[in-house]
């Protein structure tokens, strides 16, 4: 058996997670601030992490040097990318933004490049193009229309939360052959309640907590629990296994995700140019995922 393909398919499935979270993160946005809504989240995953890291394995032993990276990437991954993300998307368009995240696989495979070193072979490459190209063309048609309407600081702040993301992946190499996926997880979870905490304090002391209902609350949790716990150790089990120009690839799978369940949940039509990005991008991730010999990627 390919010993990639299920580090993929781990990936892939936190991807979806991922990709739910898109829709989940716009209803929340709706009911609580930006700030207290990602604190409630990470505070709860800390909650279940916590006991759950020390009664599976222990207090880890982690160094100065590993705790400094997984603060980066808590930093980098968890809260700037939310609030590039999220800030961004108030001031341009969803498809705007759609196309702006579909580079996330170009930057990620040229920081591995750059800084790991890592090998781009023929297949990863046309890999990578063929991601960004079916991920442009799933938002190509309906965004045509709104790009005079577009903002350029919302563009230029989701393409900073783009690679945000990719700083996420790299330093998640760095440590996850060292440090387990359910530490990682924890760790960085405590990191990014923290963060949120000063501002979430702020908003939190003007809201008013009584007007949300049983709903609402059932979102932050699936946000706090399923894409944050569950998705959070998909994806490091996967990262430690696999290159991270492939992990970028991958991350493909979060725009197929949220057209899915945009049509499944929100009632949007899929068009034949999200069929055909959809094809592409699957391409890509079978080129990605086969057994290649003259592939000179690590492991």
């Amino acid at each position: 058996m390919n010993e990639n393909l299920v580090p993929s398919l781990k990936i892939m499935l936190a991807m979806i997670i991922v990709g739910s979270s898109v829709i989940v993160g716009k209803l929340i946005v709706q009911s609580f601030p930006v700030f207290l809504g990602a604190e409630l989240r990470f505070l709860i995953a800390t909650i279940i992490l916590v006991p759950l890291m020390i009664i599976l394995e222990g207090f880890p032993s982690i160094s100065k040097q590993d705790l400094l990276i997984l603060f980066l990437q808590a930093f980098f991954g968890v809260f700037l990318f939310n609030i590039f993300m999220l800030y961004g998307l108030t001031i341009t368009t969803a498809m705007e933004g759609g196309i702006i995240t579909s580079t996330a696989p170009a930057i990620t495979g040229a920081i591995a490049f750059l800084f790991l070193k890592e090998k781009l072979g023929k297949n990863v490459i046309l890999a990578i193009s063929l991601a960004i190209f079916g991920t442009l063309i799933i938002n190509f048609t309906e965004s045509i229309s709104t790009v005079g309407n577009s903002s350029l600081i919302g563009n230029l702040l989701i393409f900073c939360s783009v690679i945000c993301e990719s700083l996420f992946i790299i330093f998640g190499k760095f440590v996850a052959e060292r440090v387990s996926p359910l530490a990682i997880s924890t760790i960085v979870s405590i990191f990014g309640a923290v963060l949120f905490l000063p501002f979430s304090l702020y908003e939190g002391s003007q809201f008013n907590f009584g007007e949300v209902s049983v709903l609402e609350w059932g979102l932050v949790f699936y946000s706090g629990i399923v894409v944050t716990v569950i998705a959070f150790i998909l994806m490091y089990q996967g990262v430690s296994k696999i290159p991270a120009s492939t992990v970028g690839v991958l991350t493909c799978v979060l725009p197929i995700s949220s057209v899915i369940l945009s049509i499944v949940i929100l009632g949007e039509k899929m068009t034949f140019t999200h069929l055909i990005g959809i094809c592409l991008i699957l391409i890509a991730i079978y080129l990605i995922a086969r057994p290649e010999k003259q592939n000179n990627l690590r492991n």
